[in-house]
C-alpha cells in the first residue's frame, strides 16, 4: 500500500512540475486568458475566425464579377492539373487533401471553381499569413497618401516608446520589418499542443489578448537589422501599430475603404482581433473572407495595383513588393538549412519581398504569392495572366506545389494563344 502511495505521490508531483507549474508561470508572465486559449483552443485551425472577436470589413454596393468560363475550360484545367500532379481525378484529390476552395482564373475568366469538404462559394475561409500581403498593400497605400514618408523611416519615428526601451530600435526601419530582416528574436514552434509551446513567440504572437503590449514590451533585438531573413510575426504587429498611428484609423477600416470597397468585394469580410478589450487586429493572420474575394485581391496585384480606371495601389509599390532585392547576398541572408521550414523555397531560387513570396521562372520573369498556414494561397503568374486560389483545412501534399510548374507553363501558352487570337 505504501508503495502505491509513493507512486501516486510521484505522479502527482510530476503533473504539478510538468503541467500545473508551467501553466501558473505562463498565467503570471502573460495572462490567464492567454493560457486558457492555449489549453482550450489548442493548435490553430481554419475555424479560428469563430473563436476570436473580429471587426467587420464591409463590402461596397457595386461588386465585381469575373467572367464565367465554359465546361470545356474546366475540363481542360482538370486534365492539365491531373497530368502535372500525376493523379487520376482532380476533384477527388482536392477533397482528400482537405481543400475547401480551389479557383483558377485566367484573363479575368473563371476556368475552374470548386468547393469541397462542406465549403460553398459563400463560406468564410481564413487567410492565416495571406493577411501579411494585404498588410503590405496597406503600407503602400499609406505611403502614397503621405501618412508614411518612406520605408526607410525608423520604426521609432512612429513608435518612440521602443527607443526608450532599447535605443537600437532606432536602427530598424519599416523596410526591415517588411523584409523580415528586423533582427528581432522570434522562436517558432508548433502552436500550443504541449505546455512548453506556450512560451514560444509563435504562440504568444497569435493567442496573446493584447498584441500591442506584447510587441512593444516583449520584442528583443538579437542582431543588427538587415543581416538575415527570419520569419517573424512581431514585425507585422509593429507595422500594424505604425499604420494605426500614421493614419489615425484601425487597419480594418483602412482595408475596407482603400481596398475592399474600391475593388468590388462581393461579400463582407472580417479581421480577427486579439481581444475585445484591446481591439487590435491579428495582423499576421486574421483576415477572414470568401475565396472568390481573395481572388480579387490577386487580380489587383496582377493588374499592377490598378482596378479598372483607378490606381488603388501604386504600381511602383506592387513591383517593389513582389520583386527580389538583387542587392542581397542570398548565401548569407537566407538560412540554407534542410531542417528550416522555408529551406526548399530559398534553395529553389525563391525569395521574400515585402510580405510577399516570389519565385523566379526560367525565362527571367517571376511569379509571386500570398501564402498562409495550412496552404492558404493566392498565386499570381503575370506572364500567364493567371490567378490560383486555394484554401484548405490541411496542408497540400509537399509534392503538389513543385508539380504545379508544368501546369502554369501550359496555362502561359494558353494565355499567349488567347492574346494572339485577339
Amino acid at each position: 500500500m505504501n508503495k502505491v502511495r509513493k507512486i501516486v505521490t510521484i505522479i502527482l508531483i510530476a503533473i504539478v512540475l510538468l503541467v500545473v507549474l508551467p501553466l501558473t508561470i505562463a498565467s503570471i508572465l502573460y495572462s490567464p486568458e492567454y493560457v486558457q486559449r492555449c489549453v482550450f483552443w489548442g493548435a490553430s485551425d481554419v475555424y479560428d475566425y469563430q473563436k476570436f472577436p473580429n471587426r467587420t470589413v464591409q463590402a461596397g454596393y457595386d461588386p465585381f464579377f469575373f467572367r464565367q468560363g465554359y465546361a470545356e475550360d474546366e475540363a481542360r484545367v482538370s486534365r492539365l492539373l491531373q497530368s502535372a500532379l500525376g493523379i487520376d481525378d482532380l476533384d477527388s484529390a482536392l477533397e482528400a487533401s482537405g481543400t475547401q476552395a480551389f479557383i483558377v482564373i485566367q484573363n479575368d475568366t473563371i476556368l475552374y471553381e470548386r468547393y469541397f469538404n462542406g465549403a460553398r462559394r459563400d463560406s468564410i475561409v481564413t487567410s492565416f499569413s495571406v493577411a501579411k500581403s494585404f498588410t503590405s498593400a496597406l503600407v503602400g497605400i499609406a505611403l502614397a497618401e503621405g501618412y508614411i514618408r518612406s520605408v526607410n523611416d525608423p520604426v521609432t519615428k512612429y513608435l518612440p516608446e521602443l527607443a526608450a526601451r532599447d535605443t537600437r530600435f532606432s536602427n530598424i526601419t519599416l523596410r526591415h520589418l517588411l523584409m523580415m530582416s528586423s533582427g528581432l528574436q522570434f522562436t517558432s514552434e508548433d502552436y500550443p499542443i504541449f505546455v512548453d509551446d506556450m512560451f514560444c513567440d509563435n504562440a504568444l504572437a497569435y493567442y496573446h489578448p493584447n498584441l500591442r503590449e506584447l510587441a512593444l514590451e516583449n520584442t528583443r533585438i538579437i542582431e543588427p537589422p538587415g543581416q538575415h531573413f527570419l520569419y517573424n510575426n512581431y514585425n507585422l504587429q509593429l507595422i500594424g501599430m505604425v499604420l494605426e498611428r500614421a493614419t489615425g484609423q484601425n487597419v480594418s477600416y483602412y482595408l475596407q475603404e482603400k481596398i475592399w470597397k474600391p475593388i468590388g468585394m462581393e461579400f463582407d469580410g472580417s479581421w480577427s482581433l486579439d481581444s475585445q478589450e484591446s481591439g487590435f487586429e491579428l495582423m499576421q493572420a486574421g483576415i477572414n473572407a470568401r475565396a472568390i474575394d481573395f481572388a480579387k485581391f490577386g487580380r489587383l496585384y496582377l493588374k499592377n495595383g490598378s482596378w479598372n480606371d483607378s490606381q488603388v495601389i501604386p504600381a511602383a509599390w506592387v513591383a517593389e513588393s513582389t520583386q527580389e532585392d538583387r542587392s542581397i547576398d542570398r548565401a548569407s541572408y537566407y538560412l540554407y538549412d534542410p531542417n528550416y521550414e522555408y529551406y526548399r523555397i530559398f534553395k529553389d531560387d525563391g525569395y521574400y519581398g515585402y510580405f510577399w513570396w516570389g519565385l523566379h521562372k526560367d525565362d527571367g520573369k517571376h511569379d509571386f504569392l500570398a501564402s498562409g498556414h495550412l496552404t492558404q494561397r493566392i498565386y499570381i503568374s503575370p506572364q500567364a495572366d493567371l490567378i490560383i486560389v486555394r484554401n484548405g483545412e490541411r496542408d497540400l501534399p509537399k509534392d503538389w506545389e513543385p508539380a504545379l510548374n508544368p501546369f502554369i507553363s501550359a496555362m502561359e501558352k494558353r494565355g499567349k494563344n488567347i492574346q494572339a487570337q485577339g
